[in-house]
């Protein structure tokens, strides 16, 4: 039975997630228009080569990336006792790791050049290692802001990063320093964003290394560590050979093509983690509203999910025409099957967040274990049919994923395949009527300029899709924007 109190708290805890929600979301869709409008500009004024490059030095930087706090920022989200100790160890640790991690990215960065066959690896991967140093020193400072759910506040170092990438890529690609420009912007975008951390945050950290709190922090954070490392590995692995058997040009192509699911949905559920995950935390010892929690978080992630691949798959391409420009349309049939990929990369996404939540990251790290046993032998095979192999080899490796891990939601969280499948009904009726809309519209416009025929399919698309979206649920939606109007005057 749960007490009035008890409930008070958790319209508390509903009510920092929901806004937590909101201003992450704001922050993440202003910072990814940024840089869609950057990448647009961009891809008319670099060659392919030059994103390549950038694209490989990026992947590097991923893998190195994957230790560069071993888990501990993740363990001090969840912990709840010697918070303040426990974060100056952290920031101590980490700033260890990040000098450490720029300093090895020096001898390692001409051996991934001599891996992918292009000299110019070398000098901009060194640069770009400077990264692992500057990060570090606002990295708990962020972590400080997700743990309290303030992404209010997060919202300006985030959007001081996309805005300073942007100004300095474009402005230096304009003059013509080529790869260089993004290289610059990516390091001058780190450290401003590292700066209004620390102007919005008060905490300043102290160098301590408390040796009680590293044994714990380093426990938790060692399944999270083991858990990221294949989550790299998987996640990047498609670059890795594309890179290595197509060249850096084709290799721009299909980071082209990924880019539009990631910023549009992929980018979403990271964000939507962001929060999610704090949020079970403090719900750790209540399953009841973990498991409506977890279901919740099904649904409007559908109800986000499913117009967006659907777009992406429908309009792929007057989009890469306008976005883009005619130099791109191989990306077109790539971008097609990774819009499916997403879709299905979103079906029960947060259940890791669960996990995590209740003390049991490692259920995620065998789950981790099966994708790389999946994935390396889909994308080899698919290598041999081009990048759409690629493409489709990633997408049988992610149905096998979600299968595996829907199934073992059932087992773990008490809910059924037909509780999931129920909070995806809302979201497939409003693509039953989206379709043959937005296909009609296609089809009738093929003569049409590019940027007005997208804006159609556009259009039409939202509008059938909302319309019928209000026509079934019209009352939830009624509720969350009362939610909203409550949160809005907390604010």
């Amino acid at each position: 039975m749960i007490t009035e109190s008890g409930t008070n708290s958790s319209q508390h805890i509903a009510g920092k997630a929901f806004r937590g929600v909101i201003w992450n979301f704001l922050a993440y869709g202003l910072g990814k228009g940024i840089v869609l409008i950057t990448t647009s500009i961009l891809a008319r004024l670099l060659s392919k080569g030059d994103f390549g490059l950038v694209a490989i030095a990026v992947v590097a930087i991923n893998y190195l990336a994957v230790v560069k706090d071993l888990g501990l920022g993740v363990a001090l989200i969840q912990r709840r006792e010697d918070v303040n100790d426990a974060a100056n160890t952290v920031f101590t640790m980490n700033l260890i790791l990040g000098l450490s991690l720029s300093a090895i990215i020096v001898p390692l960065a001409p051996v991934l050049a001599v891996y992918f066959k292009d000299p110019l690896v070398t000098p901009v991967l060194r640069w770009l290692g400077l990264s692992f140093a500057i990060n570090a020193l606002g990295a708990v400072h962020v972590v400080w802001l997700m743990r309290e759910l303030d992404y209010k506040r997060k919202l300006i170092p985030d959007m001081g990063n996309a805005i300073m990438k942007g100004v300095v890529s474009i402005g230096m690609a304009y003059a013509g320093f080529g790869v260089w420009s993004l290289v610059a912007g990516q390091l001058l975008g780190a450290l401003v964003s590292v700066v209004l951390v620390w102007i919005i945050l008060p905490w300043r950290p102290q160098l301590a290394l408390h040796r009680n709190l590293i044994g714990e922090l380093m426990k938790f954070g060692a399944s999270i560590t083991g858990i990221d490392i294949i989550t790299v590995i998987t996640d990047n692995l498609d670059y890795v050979i594309v890179g290595r058997v197509f060249g850096l040009a084709q290799l721009s192509v299909y980071t082209l093509a990924y880019r539009l699911p990631e910023m549009l949905l992929i980018g979403n559920l990271w964000v939507m983690g962001g929060v999610i995950f704090p949020t079970f935390s403090s719900i750790q010892d209540k399953p009841d509203e973990m498991r409506r929690g977890f279901l919740a978080s099904v649904r409007i992630i559908e109800l986000l999910a499913v117009p967006v691949c659907l777009g992406l798959l429908i309009a792929a391409d007057p989009i890469v025409r306008v976005l883009f420009g005619e130099q791109w349309l191989e990306a077109i049939p790539v971008l097609m099957v990774l819009a499916v990929y997403a879709w299905v990369y979103s079906i029960g996404y947060h259940i890791g967040s669960v996990y995590k939540a209740i003390g049991r990251p490692d259920i995620l790290f065998k789950l981790s274990i099966i994708t790389l046993l999946v994935i390396v032998p889909s994308l080899l095979i698919g290598s041999r049919f081009g990048l759409i192999g690629i493409a489709y080899g990633l997408l049988f490796a992610i149905i096998i994923r979600r299968i595996i891990s829907l199934f073992m939601a059932t087992q773990f969280i008490r809910v059924s395949l037909w509780d999931i499948f129920s909070e995806l009904r809302p979201a497939l009726r409003g693509a039953l009527v989206m379709t043959p809309v937005t296909l009609a519209v296609l089809y009738l416009t093929v003569n049409v300029n590019p940027f007005l025929r997208l804006a159609l399919i556009v259009l039409t698309g939202a509008v059938s899709y909302l319309g019928i979206l209000w026509w079934f649920e019209k009352d939830n939606l009624l509720r969350l924007a009362r939610l909203a109007g409550d949160q809005e005057k907390v604010l």
